[in-house]
């Protein structure tokens, strides 16, 4: 069986179906939402600094519920009484805070629930701690009170300092700028003349600076080349000082110094005529002896060889 809609009751079903959208729309932005159980509990303020109905509700950021309300008390005058909708599933001990707070740099409002330690979780009907933060009013403001003293110190200070500046560049200090700076302007003048002619210099000998550079590498060559000669050089080197140092030099040395104090004491006891050299090198009367005893055996010998027979006598058995 085939049931046809007429036009009419099409347009009333999808006006229904909007009504009802708006209106739990309308709802869910009062806080109220359908199909969800929630407990209001309560929080006193003295001042709620911009929170309104539908401010979310949150803990650690995560958002468990809505502001239903807010109206003055009745009985305290000036206490302003908070309606919050929190969700039955969420446990939250007795003696936690519901904290206003912004919620971003536009200054949009919360209300955030600083967990206590209680073993006592609130009921509907409960009424919360309540605490108002600062606004972002007074946070920029906290932060910038410091930053303005810090600004007035500098400004302070950079007053000081231009006047103390005014005060030494007076006109015989910006004269002696002056000349400094002609100074200065004069010593980089030479500096530029020096390295000018340091690279004149340079270009002119660039033909002997090629000749010491080919004549290093030459030797480096060498060097390279009679490496082992070198080596063997080195290492005959390191053998004679080996010997040197076997040798025991300090006591060699110590015994030819003993040789020469012994030979000057000999020469010393000579030149005064101690002994049989010194009397021999100082008496003339003991040279002249022995100079006639030197030629008496040499007459003798002349004689002997010209008449043997006087002094050799042979007999004939």
């Amino acid at each position: 069986m085939n049931i046809t809609l007429s036009k009419e009751v099409k347009v009333a079903f999808v006006f229904v179906v909007a009504l009802a959208v708006l209106i739990w729309g309308i709802m869910y932005l009062k806080g109220l939402e359908f199909f969800t159980h929630k407990q209001v509990v309560y929080a006193v303020y003295t001042r709620v600094n911009g929170l309104v109905k539908s401010n979310p509700v949150s803990v650690n950021g995560l958002k468990i519920g809505q502001v239903k309300n807010l109206y003055f008390s009745t009985k305290n005058k000036g206490r302003i009484i908070v309606e919050l909708y929190i969700a039955n599933d969420y446990p939250i001990p007795d003696n936690s805070t519901a904290q206003i707070t912004s919620s971003d740099l536009m200054g949009s409002k919360e209300v955030e629930i600083i967990l206590g330690d209680s073993k006592v979780y609130i009921k509907a009907g409960d009424t919360l701690n309540a605490k108002t933060g600062t606004t972002l009013g007074e946070e920029v403001n906290q932060q910038l009170i410091p930053l303005k003293k810090k600004a007035e110190n500098l400004i302070s200070s950079i007053d000081t300092l231009v006047g103390s500046v005014q005060d030494i560049l007076n006109e015989k200090t910006k004269d002696n700028l002056v000349r400094s700076i002609a100074h200065i302007e004069s010593v980089l003048k030479n500096l530029s003349d020096v390295t000018y002619n340091i690279d004149t210099l340079v270009d002119n000998e660039r033909n002997h600076l090629s000749m010491i550079i080919s004549n290093i590498s030459s030797i480096s060559t060498n060097l390279r080349q009679n490496n082992d000669k070198i080596s063997n050089i080195l290492s005959n080197f390191s053998s004679l000082s080996d010997s040197l140092a076997r040798a025991n030099i300090p006591t060699t040395f110590s015994q030819v110094n003993k040789a020469i104090a012994d030979l000057t004491l000999i020469l010393d006891k000579v030149n005064k005529g101690q002994g049989s050299v010194g009397m021999l090198i100082n008496n003339d009367k003991l040279y002249l002896e022995v100079e006639k005893a030197a030629r008496d055996l040499n007459l003798l010998l002349e004689d002997v060889k010209a008449n043997p027979k006087r002094y050799v006598h042979v007999s004939v058995f």
